[in-house]
């Protein structure tokens, strides 16, 4: 299974893909991030097409099985939320027009599945990440954020099909179906 991880923001969208094989292996494929910087920052449109047509070439490019994204939290700053908000938007909707199944994550799951507790700091999660894929050096704080929402789908479908095995009936709720 290829995961690709997404880790929204309307300046810098981070990314990361992973492979998950024979006994959840895990094994870097990508990492890096859209930046949306180039484009006026007045103009809103643009940065989403931007962060659309990205998300739609990565998608391309490494023609992942699933894509997780986080969710987006409320913060103190309504204005920031709504701009977040439609970041995350357009990516999510890159990736189901290319009929790609989405899955949520918010900021707390992927920390508490990278770092084992859900208050871990950027820092924390970036040597986590590094260590779990052993790469040379430490990702930058949007494309480890993005790989670590691949490593908790990784372990989170893991545990949803061996409860489906088992005679679970339920499924994950946070993924996008066709049609719906």
């Amino acid at each position: 299974m290829r995961i690709l991880g997404i880790d929204p923001g309307l300046r810098t969208t981070g990314f990361g893909v992973l492979d998950v094989g024979a006994g959840q292996q895990l094994r870097y494929v990508a990492s890096g991030v859209i930046q949306t910087t180039s484009v006026a920052q007045g103009n809103l449109p643009a940065r989403l097409k931007l962060l659309f047509d990205g998300i739609g070439e990565l998608s391309t490019r490494y023609q992942p099985d699933v894509a997780a994204v986080e969710i987006v939290f409320v913060n103190v700053n309504p204005k920031a939320s709504l701009l977040l908000g439609q970041a995350r938007g357009a990516c999510v909707t890159a990736l189901v027009a290319r009929s790609l199944p989405v899955v949520e994550y918010t900021a707390l799951q992927m920390k508490q599945a990278v770092a084992g507790h859900g208050k871990a700091a950027k820092a924390q999660v970036q040597a986590m990440v590094q260590r779990l894929l052993q790469l040379p050096a430490a990702p930058s704080h949007d494309a480890a954020d993005a790989l670590g929402l691949a490593i908790t789908h990784a372990h989170a479908s893991r545990a949803v099909h061996l409860l489906q095995t088992a005679g679970a009936t339920r499924t994950t709720s946070g993924m996008y179906r066709q049609n719906r």
